[in-house]
């Protein structure tokens, strides 16, 4: 009897602190899920800001050219991306559809794949008029070649990342 009377007031005391707890985990789980959205924004805009300025220094942009460039190459990289958020929720409503996605549906979004390219395309060459009063014949022909430097710096450090954690 004395043994139940200690005991019971232990396992209320318990299972106060295991939901406390669980609580606590839930909610920290919520705030989680809502500043994912706001660090990947985040996220988003300081690889932006790196990219551009990677890439001006790629291309030994002065510091007049480098603002203007920096500048323009932000807006472009916005517009970029805008139009492949788009292109892809479309494909994500489609494939959480699964068996249920109508022909039709299926032939808009493997369409709204190729004109994403063609928009982005177009994209590039608006802003490259831009880049033509700012950049120098030889900066603007190895831009493309900046860029594709810092995707490989980007994707080996991915790698180098991964290796380490396995």
């Amino acid at each position: 009897m004395r043994l139940q009377l200690i005991l019971k007031p232990m396992t209320t005391r318990i299972l106060i602190i295991i939901t406390l707890l669980f609580s606590a985990l839930t909610l920290s789980a919520q705030a989680d899920k809502h500043n994912h959205k706001g660090s990947r924004a985040e996220w988003f805009s300081e690889m932006s800001d790196y990219k551009a300025k990677f890439i001006a220094s790629e291309l030994k942009l002065t510091d007049s050219q480098k603002q203007k460039f920096v500048d323009i190459y932000r807006k472009m990289e916005n517009e970029s991306a805008q139009v492949a958020r788009e292109t892809r929720q479309m494909e994500k409503s489609v494939r959480e559809k699964g068996d249920k996605a109508t022909d039709l549906e299926l032939e808009k979004a493997a369409e709204a794949g190729v004109e994403l390219k063609m928009k982005q395309a177009q994209i590039e060459q608006k802003y490259f008029a831009q880049f033509k009063s700012i950049l120098t014949p030889a900066q603007l022909f190895n831009l493309s070649k900046a860029e594709r430097k810092f995707t490989r710096k980007i994707m080996d450090s991915h790698r180098k990342s991964r290796h380490n954690r396995d």
